[in-house]
């Protein structure tokens, strides 16, 4: 498969490019800063330099043609202000969405929030970063042309992964490794049968193999 990642220098999307060139796969790396290309090839991957802030519709479809999926996996990150989780959380999600859908790729798989919801009251940091995660999810489950996939891990860790998680749309909050976040990602990507669903993630007592496919097709 060919899969193109958005937010490619991610803490994620760094571990998931490993795992997918890895089994064989062709992956590529939306990137915003060239010097982080070598990180991308360090970790099997072509990295693609292109600011989801400012590219248009026609010019992220144009880096997409040709891919078998698509990754969501950029955000402003936590040192970020609330401007950016405007532009990066829910507008970038946006486009890279609408982009896929102009390029053909229905494959789609979202790394969104535990807790995401378009409705969600405040404005501290967190509860804006929070609104335009649901409100960018909001967004993917209306597109028709998608078969989309929205993965929302509990509280994200450095510790090493244990390859055991539980996968279901509600399982209460928890920690997850990084590392288990993209081994499930990387089992989503091959599994178009978990198409339309919105699952919570958190470290649990089943194989990620298996934990995907006991939600696959629900």
């Amino acid at each position: 498969m060919r899969i193109v990642i958005a937010g490619g220098h991610g803490q994620i999307a760094l571990r998931l490019e490993r795992l997918l060139a890895a089994r064989g796969d062709e992956v590529a790396g939306i990137i915003r800063k060239a010097e982080q290309a070598d990180d991308l090839r360090e970790a099997g991957a072509e990295p693609v330099v292109l600011d989801l802030e400012s590219a248009t519709v026609d010019e992220v479809a144009e880096r997409l043609r040709g891919a078998d999926a698509a990754v969501f996996a950029a955000g402003a990150g936590p040192g970020s202000g609330v401007a950016r989780k405007d532009t990066v959380d829910k507008a970038a999600a946006i486009l890279f969405a609408d982009a896929a859908v102009k390029a053909g790729v229905r494959r789609f798989v979202v790394v969104s929030s535990m807790g995401a919801d378009p409705n969600r009251k405040g404005d501290e940091v967190f509860d804006v970063y929070q609104r335009a995660k649901g409100e960018a999810d909001a967004y993917v489950r209306g597109l028709d042309a998608l078969d989309w996939t929205i993965l929302r891990p509990g509280q994200l860790t450095d510790d090493a992964g244990t390859g055991l998680v539980r996968l279901e749309a509600h399982t209460g909050r928890g920690p997850i490794p990084r590392d288990d976040v993209a081994a499930v990602l990387a089992e989503l990507v091959d599994t178009s049968a978990t198409a339309g669903l919105t699952l919570e993630l958190i470290s649990g007592p089943a194989p990620v193999s298996v934990a995907v496919k006991s939600v696959a097709g629900n």
